[in-house]
């Protein structure tokens, strides 16, 4: 085979790579100059308020099919995989005895605070990509609300492979075991986010990106955010205590180190929202015009 030859098959590759690279540098020209720190900091207050009570919904759904008490009993077999090093299992039996129990009247209550997260989330993308808007937070927290449509079925999938081959897994000794584990438990988080972040870029934030680039921004920082996430296990299997900066109160330690990973978590995504918005710009750019 000639160079000739091989020219048409490795033309998409480059050309890929040479997009890639395009959208980095719009995007650090985009948030050049932006304060992407305060941004992340705010969009993280709203996710204070909203994350308890989207995992609640989350684990109230398990419960619909079986009842509360044996959902709470299939959810508590779970424990094997979280990190007990700095007492994260309590607040987890805790959460998953609340959330089975939650009911009807406790979901509906519930759904309030979770719809904060939308109205936090376009707020931040206006802060770094700056647009007129009206209605803000009501419209970004009605467009939020289809969300939960699709939290049970993506619950029972994470539930499901918990319970089976990677809580077996977790049982097992060895190095084998834990790469299969965190390759199965990243792949099936990457893929379940980007369902939900989809939906976010396209419609919660202010601007509607095209749906091939909403699909590829949100596949992409939902890969980033799985990362973390999986990096946020590893933090809790350090065995230090995180209530020593803070006079031994371990309560305010943990407060603390769950919201520092709450903003890391929001700045990747704002990230990945402007990202998307630079790869939209750009695929559009390169439609043919009218004739």
């Amino acid at each position: 085979m000639t160079a000739t030859d091989a020219t048409p098959h490795g033309a998409p590759v480059e050309r890929v790579v040479q997009e890639g690279v395009a959208v980095v540098r719009g995007t650090g020209a985009v948030l050049a100059g932006r304060d992407v720190a305060r941004a992340a900091a705010a969009l993280t207050y709203f996710g204070a308020i909203s994350v308890v009570p989207w995992l609640l919904l989350a684990l109230w759904s398990t419960s619909w099919t079986v009842g509360a008490d044996a959902a709470e009993v299939r959810l508590l077999a779970l424990a094997p995989l979280v990190p007990g090093q700095m007492g994260a299992r309590p607040a987890f039996e805790t959460l998953v005895h609340a959330g089975t129990h939650l009911g009807w009247l406790g979901a509906l209550v519930t759904v309030l605070p979770a719809s904060f997260w939308g109205e936090g989330v376009r707020r931040a993308c206006l802060s770094l990509v700056p647009r007129e808007d009206s209605w803000t937070g009501w419209r970004a927290r009605a467009w939020l609300l289809p969300v939960l449509v699709v939290v049970p079925a993506l619950t029972w999938v994470l539930v499901g492979l918990s319970d089976g081959p990677l809580l077996d897994l977790a049982r097992q000794d060895g190095f084998w075991p834990l790469v299969f584990r965190v390759l199965i438990g990243f792949t099936a988080l990457w893929l379940t986010l980007s369902v939900p972040l989809a939906w976010v870029f396209r419609h919660v934030a202010p601007r509607d990106a095209s749906w091939t680039a909403v699909w590829a921004g949100s596949l992409g920082t939902a890969a980033f955010l799985a990362g973390f996430l999986h990096g946020f296990l590893l933090f809790l299997s350090i065995p230090v205590d995180v209530g020593v900066p803070f006079g031994g109160l371990g309560v305010v330690g943990g407060v603390v180190s769950v919201g520092f990973w709450l903003y890391l978590l929001h700045t990747v995504l704002l990230v990945g929202w402007v990202a998307t918005t630079v790869l939209d710009r750009r695929l559009r750019a390169s439609r043919p015009g009218p004739a």
